[in-house]
């Protein structure tokens, strides 16, 4: 018969192994709890963050645009010329502006760790010098596998750019400086990757299909339409 402090060792090492079994035969229900409880809380605190950023997010005037500069509804899009999310959603952007001529985007350059990305911010943003962002912005999203100080350099030669005026204008630190406030913009928001979307008062990760980005420009034109009517008050006699 076994001593009392042995078979109290056993039962304790067979209860570990059930708890570790029980363990991996369940999925990590916790963190999906806790990312959804997540998104709920940024989905609060975007209608009070946004509002209070609207000059930084919409009107910075070191911030590239595309559209209708004076449009009702102003998309915001987070980009990173290496993300090949971003560079898919870009044919999306350009038919919604197409198709919507009160539409006004807003570019914000936020350059991941990839080699390349910051030398493309900073060689896009140094491109409006000589008024070629667009051609050239382009030119980098429909660039395959990921591009270098060479190939930047090279796209930038094939749209027009004065590539060495380029390389001088890419010195002007008021270019960090702009990345340094989209940076800050960026994680005032809790925007922690790309392309990411800041529309009306919420931020969507990714670019949607046409038909939901669409959708939710509406959205958001109705409601801006619906705050910004004004009060009426009526005298009674």
């Amino acid at each position: 018969m076994p001593e009392p402090r042995a078979a109290s060792t056993v039962v304790l090492i067979l209860a570990l192994l059930l708890v570790g079994l029980a363990a991996q035969s369940h999925p990590p229900v916790p963190d999906f709890l806790r990312q959804r409880e997540n998104r709920r809380l940024l989905e609060a605190d975007w209608p009070k963050l946004i509002p209070e950023r609207r000059d930084a997010l919409f009107n910075d005037p070191s911030a590239p645009t595309a559209g209708n500069p004076n449009g009702d509804v102003p998309l915001v899009m987070f980009l990173d010329y290496n993300c090949p999310h971003c560079r898919a959603g870009d044919p999306i952007i350009q038919q919604a502006l197409k198709n919507d001529p009160k539409l006004k985007v807003v570019y914000k350059e936020y350059p991941g760790n990839a080699p390349g990305s910051k030398f493309a911010a900073v060689a896009a943003l140094a491109s409006r010098k000589q008024g070629k962002y667009e051609p050239f912005h382009h030119a980098l999203m429909a660039a395959r596998g990921q591009v270098s100080e060479f190939s930047i350099l090279t796209i930038a030669r094939q749209v027009g750019l004065d590539v060495e005026k380029l390389k001088r204008d890419m010195e002007d630190p008021a270019i960090e400086d702009t990345l340094q406030r989209n940076r800050t913009l960026a994680t005032e928001l809790y925007i922690t990757g790309t392309p990411a979307l800041v529309l009306g008062e919420e931020v969507i990760e990714g670019v949607p299909e046409i038909s939901t980005l669409e959708s939710l420009i509406a959205k958001a034109r109705e409601k801006l339409s619906v705050d910004t009517v004004p009060d009426h008050h009526f005298a009674i006699f």
